[in-house]
């Protein structure tokens, strides 16, 4: 739990504090011109999209791992990669702003309508900078003998054979984690703190995988453009879901619940405390 000093040497901010810094990075974005906003998005679209780059490379270049465990803490390790540069260069992603912009719609400091066109003008945005990068990992991949089709066949058969019950709530438990990393940089006053917190509550992602709806987009599509039988019904599937599953775990699990606990946590008490003092009764002693 983050530290409730509100004094500007702790290493972390209160949680008052933590509520008041996205309120006003939400309002900020969502009043800045709609083309910035686009703009953020696709640079954050292609960035995300390095995290599914490595995880293919990874798979081409060791196709066989000791075990089960050993290939998946790898992938989740390189995925987290590609949610480090975004999160660090600040750019704007759609799993991210489920939780941000939700909290001025619930203080009363911003509509539901404003929210709405931000998430869907972030979520365009970002989904184009990913199907862009998915052309781009397809046109040189296998060219440059760094990425075997099959690894994104592999990928994509991760995420794509479920029932949308499934899909949706592996979805909720992505933006759950996302929207858990968006509140902890928030938090935390160093960039070395935020790193660490990025890589490794990002790589749970990857290394499940749950569901997410941008870099799982990238990996999705590049399958589907190298020719590994992904057809659109079926990307058009896995992104409704999923995208419902993010925008619920980001936007319930973690703002709501963050904003109520700010909002119900009552006055601060003052107690005043005397050294020597046991706190209970008489500590008066008598001299002999």
């Amino acid at each position: 739990m983050p530290s409730t000093t509100d004094d500007p040497s702790g290493a972390t901010l209160s949680y008052r504090n933590i509520i008041e810094r996205e309120m006003e990075n939400a309002l900020t974005e969502m009043r800045r011109p709609t083309k910035g906003v686009a703009i953020s998005g696709f640079g954050a679209g292609l960035t995300v999209s390095f995290g599914a780059l490595f995880m293919g490379m990874a798979l081409t270049f060791q196709p066989n791992f000791d075990s089960a465990l050993a290939k998946q803490l790898t992938l989740g390790g390189v995925s987290s990669v590609g949610f480090l540069f975004v999160i660090i260069g600040q750019t704007e992603l759609f799993t991210a702003h489920t939780t941000m912009a939700v909290l001025p719609v619930l203080a009363d400091r911003a509509s539901l309508r404003e929210l709405l066109r931000l998430w869907g003008v972030v979520l365009a945005a970002n989904l184009v900078g990913c199907a862009c990068f998915a052309g781009l990992i397809a046109a040189v991949g296998p060219a440059m003998d760094i990425v075997d089709p099959a690894a994104f066949g592999s990928m994509a058969s991760a995420l794509l054979p479920f029932p949308w019950w499934v899909v949706t709530a592996s979805g909720v438990i992505a933006g759950w984690l996302m929207g858990l990393l968006t509140w902890l940089v928030a938090a935390s006053r160093d960039t070395i703190s935020r790193v660490v917190i990025v890589l490794v509550v990002a790589s749970t992602i990857g290394f499940a995988p749950f569901h997410h709806a941008l870099l799982g987009t990238t990996e999705v599509l590049a399958a589907m453009f190298l020719g590994q039988g992904v057809t659109l019904f079926e990307f058009a599937k896995f992104l409704g879901w999923t995208t419902l599953g993010n925008a619920v775990g980001g936007g319930v699990f973690v703002a709501l619940l963050n904003y109520g606990h700010v909002a119900l946590a009552g006055d601060d008490v003052d107690v005043d405390y005397e050294a020597g003092s046991t706190g209970f009764g008489d500590d008066t002693t008598e001299e002999p």
